[in-house]
């Protein structure tokens, strides 16, 4: 029998015959007005892709034995509290723990007590910077087997905040000292990039790419610049990820992330990891119809397993106005179970390769951050851009184009700018306040502040209610 394709009887259609096709069918409707949409990054989408798209366009892949696992989120200010919890939240599926470390009062041996720190990837995430209480972990880690990354981002803080932990040069010396203190130690990762942290204020993909390319790029600045003869074991950057809604922008996003920080260490000459830790986005979610944001999670996170994210980290459906609460994290925790164990999203992550729209989206993607990536760094970087407000200014435009269509209706979430219940009521249900807080204080810059779509329809709401 002959091995000869499916479709190898009839002749291959050009994309030139395919958009005449379809210009034909529009009877004299404008191609470009009435199929081709344009994306808040200045993407134009088509209404079809081809394989001529992806001529002479470079291609990035994940290795083939790429995994994810699937993360609890726990609250550490009490470390026999948390530990149980931690124990527990693994026996019900969860495969990878971060820890919000809130004080230095944490014992290290309660905290991880009957936690097997070789399979089990630990993040964790410090509300404060200090030394000392870092060398205690290094000391009980000792010559284990581990597989701890310590999420360090000292610029996330001061452009979350405006300021220093404790001024410039202290916080990069002791990120430094915690950096020499993990040489020579397999299984433990220092340092993090959050561009979660632009993406929830309003900065579109391209802008997330190419700010958190900047961000991890003053880490490698200083690194290599503080240690310039080679060193062993180069350290290796996590970047977490807020993924929203736009499904297939998404997938990219992470894809172009991947790529980006693949050829930014090319330039270094150095060996480094790149973890992905993909997290729903909170700017699309509403406390209203709360119900649909269990709906964006699911679509949200399926883009983070698909673009490639080592680590999922749900987003409760409840999380904007309830406290830690076992059921919103069971039903969090279960979604990502049902994509991974019944769903086959396990053998799912290399699904998206090869697919003419997302490598075409991936490649523009990573093209237009690349060349803002050059921008920032030709104006004397990303740190000296935060200083000035420039990169504060251009979020903040981002956020107030994306707004505009949210209040216009364009950009619809379903539940709140269109089709309410206006049975809905919440003002009753909120055990936390689920909009910005504001606080006069003195800030060496403006602080980068994450704010939701739907708070000003919200707000209105609970007023009339």
């Amino acid at each position: 029998m002959k091995n000869e394709s499916l479709f190898s009887e009839f002749p291959e259609v050009s994309a030139k015959q395919w958009k005449q096709k379809i210009q034909f069918d529009l009877k004299g409707a404008d191609y470009n007005e009435a199929l081709v949409w344009e994306s808040l990054e200045g993407i134009h989408v088509k209404p079809f892709y081809h394989s001529e798209d992806l001529k002479s366009i470079p291609t990035f892949s994940l290795p083939k034995n790429h995994i994810w696992y699937i993360g609890q989120v726990i609250y550490a200010h009490d470390d026999v509290a948390a530990n149980k919890k931690a124990i527990d939240v693994l026996s019900r599926g969860a495969s990878s723990l971060v820890f919000t470390i809130t004080n230095h009062l944490i014992s290290w041996n309660t905290l991880f007590e009957g936690i097997d720190l070789k399979t089990t990837p630990i993040h964790l995430n410090f509300e404060f910077l200090n030394l000392d209480f870092k060398s205690k972990l290094f000391e009980f880690i000792g010559d284990k087997n581990s597989n701890i990354f310590l999420n360090i981002d000292i610029l996330r803080d001061f452009t979350r905040t405006g300021n220093w932990f404790h001024n410039q040069e202290k916080d990069h010396q002791i990120v430094d000292e915690i950096i020499a203190l993990s040489q020579n130690r397999t299984g433990i990762s220092v340092l993090a990039v959050d561009l979660g942290l632009y993406q929830n204020a309003g900065a579109n993909m391209v802008q997330q790419l190419a700010y958190g390319l900047a961000h991890a790029n003053e880490y490698l600045n200083y690194f290599t610049n503080s240690h310039p003869e080679p060193v062993e074991g180069s350290p290796s950057i996590t970047f977490k990820v807020a993924v929203g809604g736009n499904y297939f922008f998404e997938i990219a996003k992470l894809k172009a992330l991947r790529w980006l920080w693949k050829s930014l260490i090319t330039e270094y000459d150095i060996k480094a990891d790149c973890h992905i830790i993909a997290v729903p986005s909170k700017r699309n979610k509403t406390i209203y119809d709360y119900n649909v944001n269990m709906l964006r999670t699911t679509s949200e996170s399926m883009s983070a397993v698909l673009g490639g994210a080592d680590t999922v980290f749900n987003l409760p459906y409840d999380a904007l106005y309830h406290k830690d609460n076992e059921f919103g994290e069971r039903i969090a925790r279960n979604q990502l179970l049902l994509l991974k164990e019944e769903s086959y999203f396990d053998e799912a992550v290399h699904a998206s390769e090869g697919t003419y729209y997302l490598e075409s989206l991936t490649q523009q993607l990573a093209e237009k951050a690349l060349d803002l990536f050059k921008q920032i760094e030709k104006a004397g970087g990303f740190l000296k851009q935060l200083k000035e407000g420039s990169i504060q200014k251009k979020i903040k435009e981002s956020a107030a184009k994306e707004q505009m269509k949210f209040d216009s209706g364009e950009l619809v979430l379903l539940g709140t700018n269109r089709y309410q219940n206006p049975d809905d009521k919440m003002k009753d249900d909120l055990e936390l306040y689920p909009f910005i807080k504001t606080e006069k204080r003195k800030t060496s810059i403006e602080p980068v502040i994450s704010r939701r779509l739907a708070e000003g329809l919200e707000q209105k709401r609970l007023k009339d209610e």
